[in-house]
C-alpha cells in the first residue's frame, strides 16, 4: 500500500494501508496522540475493486487478515468508514485472546460498567457522554474480557456517532477532536469523534466488571432486572467470537454473570439515561 499507519489501541494493534492518502489522512487526525507500533496484531488495506476504480468513481474495497468476499465496496468518501470497518472485521473474526462483547463501556474507581444492546439503542452516545462526564471511556465497538482473569480490557476506539447524537454531543466535545461529517453511509450520517486524552494515556488499564447495562431507546424510563441465565444467553448474542472460544468463552462468561449485576434500562432520552445510570451505580456502591 502506498500509504498507511500503524495504531496501538488498548491490548491490540492495527496497520492500515491505503491505495489513496485521504482516509489515512484521517485516520492520523483521528487518532492524534494514540501510540504506534513496529509489529501489528491485524493488517487492514483499503483497495480499489479494479485497478482503474482508483481513479474513476473511486471505490473502496476492504481488505487484510480476514474478509467477507461478498462485502460491498464503499465511496472513496466513505474511505474513514470502511478502514474503522475494515479493523472491526479483523477483530471481529480473527481475535482469540479476549471474549469479545459487542458492547460499549467506562469505568470508574476501578469497576467497569458494560453497556450492550442492539443497534440503535444509544450504547456508543451514552458511552461517549458518560466519558465526558467524570467516566473513564474504554470503548463503544468491542469489550475485552480476559477469560483467565475476567478482567475488562480497554479497546477506546474513536466514537462513531450517528445522526442527531453528533449535535448532541458537540455541545460540549472541542472541534479538533472531531473527524469529518459523513453523509449517506449505510448507517446515515457519521461522525467520529477522538477519545478524550485520559481515555487514550489510560488504554492499556484493565478494570473489574461490575455492572452490566442493557439499554433501550427510546421508552418511557423504567429499569428492570435481567437474571443470570438471561444475560448470559444476551451476551453470547452480542459476541463474535463465543463460539470460537470453545470452554475458555464459556467459563468467562458464566463467571462474568454470575460476578455483575445486571439490569434493563428504557430511556426517553440521553439525560435521563445518564440520570438513571448515575442513580444506578451509586447503589451499587452501597
Amino acid at each position: 500500500m502506498r500509504h498507511g499507519v500503524n495504531l496501538a489501541v488498548g491490548p491490540l494493534s492495527f496497520r492500515v494501508g491505503s491505495a489513496w492518502p485521504g482516509p489515512v489522512a484521517a485516520l492520523r487526525h483521528l487518532y492524534a496522540g494514540y501510540p504506534g507500533c513496529e509489529t501489528a496484531d491485524f493488517t487492514v488495506r483499503l483497495e480499489p475493486v479494479t485497478p482503474w476504480r482508483r481513479w474513476v468513481r473511486p471505490s473502496v474495497a476492504i481488505q487484510g487478515d480476514y474478509v467477507l468476499p461478498d462485502a460491498a465496496p464503499l465511496p472513496l468518501a466513505h474511505g474513514l468508514v470502511a478502514a474503522e470497518m475494515g479493523m472491526n472485521l479483523q477483530m471481529a473474526l480473527g481475535e482469540r485472546r479476549y471474549l469479545l462483547l459487542h458492547a460499549a463501556s467506562v469505568e470508574k474507581d476501578g469497576r467497569a460498567l458494560i453497556l450492550t444492546g442492539e443497534s440503535g439503542a444509544g450504547k456508543s452516545t451514552l458511552a461517549a457522554w458518560l466519558g465526558e462526564h467524570g467516566w473513564r471511556f474504554m470503548g463503544d465497538e468491542f469489550a475485552l474480557l480476559e477469560p483467565e482473569t475476567g478482567l475488562l480490557f480497554p479497546f477506546p476506539r474513536a466514537v462513531s456517532l450517528k445522526n442527531e447524537s453528533i449535535a448532541a454531543m458537540a455541545a460540549f466535545v472541542a472541534g479538533d477532536r472531531f473527524g469529518p461529517r459523513l453523509e449517506g453511509t449505510p448507517k446515515g450520517t457519521i461522525r467520529h469523534i477522538r477519545p478524550n486524552d485520559q481515555a487514550v494515556a489510560r488504554m492499556t488499564e484493565p478494570a473489574r466488571p461490575a455492572l452490566i447495562l442493557f439499554p433501550r431507546f427510546g421508552h418511557a424510563a423504567e429499569i428492570r432486572p435481567v437474571g443470570p441465565a438471561e444475560a448470559f444467553m444476551r451476551l453470547t448474542q452480542a459476541s463474535t467470537n463465543y463460539v470460537a472460544l470453545g470452554q475458555r468463552g464459556f467459563d468467562a462468561l458464566t463467571g462474568l454473570v454470575q460476578n455483575c449485576r445486571a439490569l434493563a434500562l428504557d430511556y426517553p432520552d440521553g439525560a435521563k439515561a445518564a440520570e438513571l445510570i448515575e442513580l444506578i451505580w451509586a447503589e451499587a456502591a452501597r
